[in-house]
């Protein structure tokens, strides 16, 4: 019997100081060396959204990530759903 890695699916809404302070661009490299898939976009609102999805230590790492964000954001909440996966991830992007 092989053990196969389980994956998890996470939905989060990052509120702050989080547009135009390549809060996406970071979300992805942090993906990115995660091993995740996913995607993240700016919101009208300003805040930013996505999806992530993968093994779940990897996940909490990321989300521990998220609420600190690159240097010059200013998070002040990060909320954070495990949803179903909306079919397969191939890498992580920003849309």
């Amino acid at each position: 019997m092989t053990q196969q890695q389980s994956k998890n699916t996470v939905y989060f809404l990052v509120s702050g100081r989080v547009q135009g302070v390549f809060f996406r661009r970071a979300t992805k490299q942090q993906a990115d060396m995660h091993g995740l898939g996913g995607w993240v976009r700016n919101l009208p609102d300003g805040r930013v959204e996505g999806m992530a999805a993968g093994e779940p230590r990897r996940l909490d790492d990321f989300i521990n990530w998220l609420q600190r964000g690159p240097d010059l954001a200013r998070v002040l909440k990060v909320e954070v759903e495990q949803v179903e996966a909306e079919g397969e991830f191939f890498g992580f992007d920003i849309r």
